[in-house]
């Protein structure tokens, strides 16, 4: 079957929020829009790295640089390679999870759960840019969500979200934080495994889902800060304390340090499902927190996934404090007095437009793949100034890796088009996708038919029809050398149209509910994507 040639996609978001213009000395939130959760942040000398979970994604684990906060460039993935990283199968909310990133002695530490994949491991660079190391294993660690911790005397030590005591939960939802010592010469967990933090601040009110932890040490004391009640609109980040540091750790009184489910939901331009924090001190000895957030366009209704934020921590009394009880996460913020760094050459939050003319030699980094792709099925190079797809059985409805790029859907306000070039054979169709999971998703797509072409709009929407996609509009046209395809979102209206020039866009269908692709109707732990997409028709 020879390929489909996509000629170039361009993405655009337009983003009411974003709107405002920013004053000067200060930044925007989130700082990375889209589907990118889970942040954990460190910091070299002068340099800030982060990272993000990418669940059933490939290349897995997106790795950022800055100096100052605020511009972030993505430098690759930690987990680039199909030998790192096997998600053959794995539900699109499985795969990795929470990763935390950290410094020790000249060497990188990237460590996290691959969850129904193999359990915990980490892997090391001497550049965060890469390459990074093969996994090591921890088959030790009975949970998810690891972190490492280097102490002053040379020890380390990883904590983790597990169990209760005696894997006895007292209700649904009861979990424990864990910590053990960590051998740095044989690379392997040593001596007890303890619980520090059982059920979170108060067990009498039965908190939910302890989970993120992350250690760190200040003034004579070990901090450890924690996401509770689970990462939607209950979402919170909370600390404890202790003079050892293997406990016993004490809450604060006054936690959660962060939380939105207490204010208004019709608050103007909400953000909710606040937590999963970590924090990073500048040369200064300023605090920042990185933390996840989301950005609802109605009710709980949101596509792009959950985001990362950034925002000032104050100490009280001992205690760290990221926002007061009933203040809003801030759209514009004040930024860190760090030098300033120019503006990258690829934006990550604000309104913008991306377009990728297909004309280097690899795929630009914003890129991924629904799993592990184990043979190749796309070129740069076979035709020149256009990305080749070879279509394949897989289907976005399969667990499997099918032939689609995803690249994230950042803005309610969206739109994503793309200029196809098709192979003159009947049985295969290709288009822009809009994907969140396999049941749940829009393909706008075009195909052969007899002497022209069909385009059409199919639509899953969980477990109507069994879960098979249906098609909801179709037209057909002649056959034009290029045909261009656009998929606009505002909020919940996904519309679709097509053309046979250039200028010449036509509505194929308007308004359809976008909100099948929301987290709410779809679940899961991830954001939608938008891309090219190719596929045998069976």
């Amino acid at each position: 079957m020879p390929p489909v040639l996509f000629e170039w996609f361009e993405y655009t978001g337009s983003d009411e929020r974003f709107v405002t213009p920013l004053p000067p000395g200060s930044y925007r939130n989130p700082i990375l829009a889209g589907f990118y959760p889970d942040p954990s942040i460190c910091r070299v000398g002068q340099d800030y790295y982060l990272v993000n979970s990418s669940f059933a994604y490939f290349p897995g684990i997106p790795i950022f640089h800055s100096r100052d906060l605020v511009h972030w460039t993505q430098l690759g993935h930690v987990l680039d390679r199909p030998s790192q990283l096997k998600l053959d199968g794995l539900g699109v909310s499985r795969g990795v999870f929470a990763p935390a990133i950290s410094s020790h002695d000249g060497l990188f530490y990237v460590i996290n759960t691959l969850v129904d994949g193999g359990g915990n491991f980490f892997v090391t660079a001497k550049d965060p840019a890469g390459p990074w190391s093969d996994p090591v294993w921890l088959p030790e660690i009975d949970g998810i969500d690891p972190s490492f911790f280097f102490d002053g005397d040379g020890r380390a030590y990883i904590v983790n979200n597990g169990p209760p005591p005696d894997a006895k939960p007292l209700y649904e939802g009861h979990r424990a934080i864990w910590i053990q010592q960590f051998d740095l010469a044989s690379r392997k967990l040593t001596g007890p495994r303890t619980v520090v933090v059982n059920g979170g601040v108060d067990i009498a009110k039965h908190p939910l889902w302890i989970e993120g932890p992350h250690l760190f040490r200040k003034d004579g004391w070990y901090y450890l800060i924690c996401a509770e009640g689970g990462t939607e609109e209950g979402h919170s980040e909370v600390v404890f304390r202790s003079q050892s540091v293997t406990g016993p750790f004490s809450p604060w009184t006054r936690n959660p340090i962060l939380t939105q489910r207490t204010l208004d939901p019709r608050r103007r331009d909400p953000v909710t499902c606040t937590g999963h924090a970590d924090f990073v001190t500048t040369p200064d000895g300023a605090w920042w927190a990185v933390f996840l957030g989301c950005r609802p366009y109605e009710g709980n209704f949101f596509n792009t996934g959950r985001e990362t934020f950034l925002l000032p921590v104050t100490w009280s009394d001992g205690w760290p404090v990221i926002l007061e009880s009933g203040q809003p996460v801030p759209a514009i913020v004040a930024a860190p007095r760090l030098p300033d760094s120019p503006p990258p050459s690829v934006q990550l939050t604000g309104n913008f437009t991306w377009r990728d003319e297909f004309d280097g030699p690899a795929l630009q980094p914003g890129w991924n793949f629904l799993r592990t792709p184990h043979k190749p099925w796309f070129s740069l190079t076979e035709h020149p100034g256009a990305l080749a797809l070879q279509p394949g059985e897989a289907s976005l409805s399969d667990p499997g890796n099918p032939a689609f790029l995803g690249h994230r859907q950042q803005h309610a306000r969206f739109t994503a088009s793309t200029a196809i070039r098709l192979p003159v054979v009947a049985g295969l169709t290709a288009g822009l996708a809009a994907f969140q999971n396999e049941f749940h998703h829009f393909f706008l797509g075009v195909r052969r038919r007899g002497p022209g072409l069909q385009v059409l709009l199919e639509r899953s929407a969980g477990g109507d029809h069994g879960g098979v996609p249906q098609m909801v509009a179709c037209m057909d046209l002649p056959a034009p050398d290029l045909i261009y395809l656009k998929i606009e979102g505002d909020g919940r209206a996904y519309s679709f149209s097509y053309a046979i020039r250039p200028s010449g866009w036509k509505v194929l269908k308007e308004n359809e509910d976008g909100s099948i692709v929301s987290t709410v109707v779809a679940g899961g732990f991830v954001g939608t994507y938008v891309g090219p997409y190719a596929r045998i028709d069976r």
